[in-house]
């Protein structure tokens, strides 16, 4: 039940901007932002350690980057072989996504060329959303879903990010207002998911910019998970 927030200029020349917030069982082992892959030796990420991909990954010189969430679907568990992180890992690559990926449902998040774009696969079919200019959330649901709590309460909440070499600054401390409701409330972004029976917490924070061929990626871990801190990203 991970959370992403995407800036998409009026220009195509202007850059990307991204803010997504990771979800995950604490006991699950993860990598922190690196260059965990030596047949992408231009790409850094966020490595599941257990099945080997990534939640968040960009290549930093093709200026690519993807992010992965949960998504509900219609497949029974047995029938769902592969690892979403390894989407994003093709992602970023540039290959492109299968028409019926063997995997759980997502939401991948696409940024690269000037573009971005949420492709939704639920295990029946794969739509794919172009974002159009301006401020847009996602996150288990459909882009900018008025019917998930957090979209609702909090979207307008992230304006568009500042200039400057810390860009995310603003965003950051939106999403510290956002704390002002519990990690078990439903709105809630910093999220303890355990109350609607999954095992996931909020464990860390990306912010990504994406310009031309190229990507910037930060990153900060929460002390406690499910617990909001001030964070320094880098």
């Amino acid at each position: 039940m991970c959370t992403v927030i995407v800036s998409v200029p009026e220009s195509p020349d202007d850059p990307i901007r991204v803010l997504a917030v990771r979800d995950e069982d604490p006991g699950r082992a993860w990598d922190p932002l690196g260059r965990w892959w030596p047949e992408l030796p231009d790409v850094v990420g966020v490595r599941d350690s257990r099945a080997g991909g990534a939640w968040l990954a960009a290549d930093t010189d093709a200026g690519r980057l993807a992010v992965v969430l949960n998504r509900a679907d219609l497949l029974p568990e047995k029938v769902a072989t592969g690892s979403r992180g390894h989407i994003v890992l093709d992602a970023v690559a540039g290959r492109e996504l299968p028409d019926e990926p063997r995997t759980h449902g997502f939401n991948l998040v696409e940024i690269g060329g000037g573009t971005a774009r949420v492709h939704h696969w639920d295990g029946a079919a794969v739509r794919t959303v172009p974002l159009g200019p301006g401020v847009h959330m996602i996150a288990h649901g459909d882009v900018d879903d008025p019917d998930t709590a957090r979209i609702a309460a909090w979207r307008d909440a992230f304006g568009a990010p500042a200039d400057g070499p810390r860009w995310w600054e603003p965003w950051l401390t939106a999403l510290e207002e956002t704390t002002a409701v519990a990690p078990t409330d439903d709105r809630a972004i910093i999220r303890d998911n355990r109350a609607h029976g999954y095992p996931t917490l909020s464990l860390l924070v990306c912010a990504a910019s994406v310009a031309g061929s190229h990507a910037d990626v930060v990153y900060g871990e929460l002390v406690e998970a499910g617990v909001w801190n001030h964070l320094d990203l880098r």
